[in-house]
This record gives structure tokens, sequence and C-alpha cells, in this order.
């Protein structure tokens, strides 16, 4: 099966009819928004994103569905600041809408996903620090008796899968810190990405969540269960070979749809990779590089280092991993005479070079603000209660290493 066909069947199979994808899908919504109510609060940047937003109110008008409040409620700044979660719970609670749209990439999507939470459960705890963590929303809900509001998301950037998984980054900016809510009950009810909206995206910007999409399929196959092996690998070997062949495509030429359409259905699968198994040390280290660093990149950075590291518990893995970068060139080494350590350093030496090759950083000191203050903020990240499921994998793998 093509590369691409591959892709669309497995979300096929992970979403079903919860998700809608593709080229020109984006006046859809208003049928999607009208099964739950005659009213939405539209989350988004009224900016950069008008020409799409414009498209979403057109198709809700089409369909009978009234803006909340009258006003598109501008959505969250890059990394999902908490102020901008408590002023979206702000909007959510005065104008009473029969469901939530957020549009914009993932901390837009985050944004919405953690308001909805204070707006739901904000009489338990006002507080967003009180649901940081697992499975937290889902005993509150489970307490009180109370549901989350519908949300739809709308995906315009092809980067974290916020809107199809259980995820939501929310950053302290006083401390440059990010954490993350872990819960089933914050998945959006209905998802909606139309891959072309997204020729209208800065390259740079598409390039760092393709590269979020390979470090959520490394970090899961990486430590992925032998119960759920055959899936994730279906899964990320499908989504990193589709990220290696059209990064570079999408350079040379931002409109090039199908390029495009082939790194939206890689960060996708990235998010289906994260709803099958967990990420790791780089995840963890990305959190704590927030203010210098987009997410994807700093992943990106690090997760050849962690390869090298893992190399010795994980040798079938990185044959198939570095199969593919050996295929598209960047490997020239032969991976079937290699073991351990010279496996893993082969295999991040081919990372390495494709990140090269795409003009991107492959050191910390690459990044402009970096300091020795950025490794203490990781290590004291990597004590913190709330950020225990990364630390936990590492550990897992510790306990794997021969």
């Amino acid at each position: 099966m093509e590369l691409k066909e591959k892709a669309v069947q497995l979300l096929k199979d992970f979403k079903g009819d919860n998700y809608i994808f593709g080229i020109g899908k984006l006046d859809e919504i208003g049928k999607i928004a009208n099964q739950y109510g005659k009213s939405a609060l539209v989350i988004s940047n009224n900016t950069y994103l008008s020409s799409i937003v414009n498209k979403v109110m057109d198709s809700l008008n089409k369909h009978g569905v009234k803006l909340a409040g009258g006003k598109i409620v501008p959505d969250a700044k890059p990394n999902c600041p908490r102020e901008d979660v408590y002023r979206i719970e702000s909007y959510i609670l005065h104008f009473q809408p029969d469901c939530i749209i957020a549009i914009g990439g993932g901390s837009s999507i985050d944004s919405a996903k953690a308001a909805n939470v204070l707006a739901t459960l904000g009489s338990q705890s006002p507080e967003i620090e009180t649901y940081f963590g697992s499975g937290i929303v889902t005993a509150s809900l489970k307490k009180t008796g109370k549901k989350l509001w519908p949300l739809i998301a709308i995906q315009t950037a092809a980067s974290s899968g916020s809107h199809l998984t259980k995820y939501s980054n929310v950053t302290d900016p006083i401390v440059g810190q990010k954490k993350l809510i872990v819960d089933e009950a914050i998945i959006p009810t209905k998802a909606l990405f139309d891959y072309q909206v997204t020729t209208s995206m800065p390259s740079a910007l598409t390039i760092d969540g393709a590269l979020d999409g390979i470090a959520h399929c490394l970090e899961v196959f990486e430590g992925i269960s032998e119960k759920n092996y055959e899936l994730a690998k279906d899964i990320v070997l499908t989504a990193i070979e589709l990220v290696v062949k059209n990064c570079k495509l999408v350079l040379d030429n931002p409109h090039n749809i199908e390029a495009r359409e082939a790194i939206g259905l890689a960060t996708d699968l990235g998010g289906y990779a994260i709803m099958v198994g967990g990420t790791n040390g780089a995840h963890l280290n990305s959190f704590s590089l927030v203010d210098i660093s987009s997410h994807g990149r700093a992943c990106a950075i690090m997760n050849p280092y962690y390869t090298v590291f893992f190399a010795p518990a994980i040798e079938q893995k990185l044959r198939l991993i570095g199969e593919i970068y050996k295929k598209a060139g960047f490997i020239k080494t032969d991976l079937d005479n290699l073991a351990g350590r010279d496996l893993g350093i082969a295999v991040a030496e081919g990372m390495v070079s494709f990140s090269k090759s795409i003009n991107y950083p492959t050191t910390l000191s690459e990044l402009p603000g970096f300091t020795e203050k950025h490794i203490e903020r990781a290590l004291i990240a990597a004590k913190n209660p709330q950020l225990d499921m990364k630390l936990k994998k590492i550990c897992q793998y510790l306990l794997m290493r021969p």
C-alpha cells in the first residue's frame, strides 16, 4: 500500500467519524457544529488566520450556528501561557455556548482544552495547577457529575496532534516551565484538519511541527509494549518516512500541496502514536526550553542523544528506524553489522544529517539564549511529580539496558 493510503487508513481506524481530514474539508464545520446546538464560541487568531476564520464563519452561518458573544475569542500565545487559559475560561462562562470551536495549532487547541476544564470544574478548584497530571479531570468529572462542553478542534498547522489527543500543555511563563494535563476526557469531541490550509503557514512552522511528529513517533516506538508493538510499528514507520521524504519538498515549495498533505498525515499519525504509547526524555527536556525554542525543535535536538543512550535496549526498533534514514541517503553505514551503542550512534548520525539537510539546529548551543540555567531547570522538572510520566519512561529504559 502506498504511504499516504496507509496513513489515511490508519487514521480512519483510529478516529472513525469523529475526525474529518483531507483536502477541501473546511466547509464541513458548520454541519458538525450544528449537531451540538445553535451557538458556538469560536477561539482563533483573527489576523493571520482571518481567511480560515472567514470560511469557518460562512459555514457556520450556512448551517444556522451563531457566534456566541458576537465576537471571535483571541487564542493563546505560543506555548499556551496559563493566563490565556484563564482568559478563555472567562469567555466560556460569560457566553455559555452550545459548543466550543478552537481554530489553530497546538497552543490554540491546548488552551481551549484547559479552559474547558476550568470552566466546567472551577467550582471545585479554579486553579489550573490542580489538573496537571494523569486522569485528574476524569476523576473530578465523575465526582461532580459534570460534563465538559463539546469541543471541536480545527487544526491549521501540521504539528502536535493536539486535535486528536488527550494532552494539553500549559506554560508558566514566570518560571519558563511547561506542564501537562493528560486525560482521555479532554480529547476534542470532533476534529477537522483541511491540509490545504497549511499552505498559508510559514515553512519553518511546518518543519517544527514535522520534527515534533517524528519525536512523538520515535519516543513512543522506543518504549512501546509488546502488546501494542505491531500497531505502533505501522504508525511510526509510516509517519517517519512521510516526514523524511517530504520536509525538503515543503521547504523548496511551500505551496506543494502533495508534500503538505504528506506532512499533515504524518503529524496526525504522531498524534495517534502518543495515544498508543508515551514519550520520554526529549519531551521532558523540551518543557524546560520553552523560552528559547519551539517544542518540535527542542525534541529534534535531544532525540539523537537519547537514541544513543537507549540503543542497547532497542536494537530491533533502531534497525527499522535507521532503514528509513538509510533509504533516504542519510546513513551510509551497513546497519546489519552494528549493534548496541555503535548502532545507536549510526542512527543518531543519520537523524542529525537529516536535520542539517533542512538547515535545522542539532545542538542546544545553537539555540539563541541557551544557558546552563536551562539544564538546571530541566533537572528540577525531572523531579516534579506532575511530570512523572516522562520520568517513569526514562526509568523504564534504564531498567531495560543490559
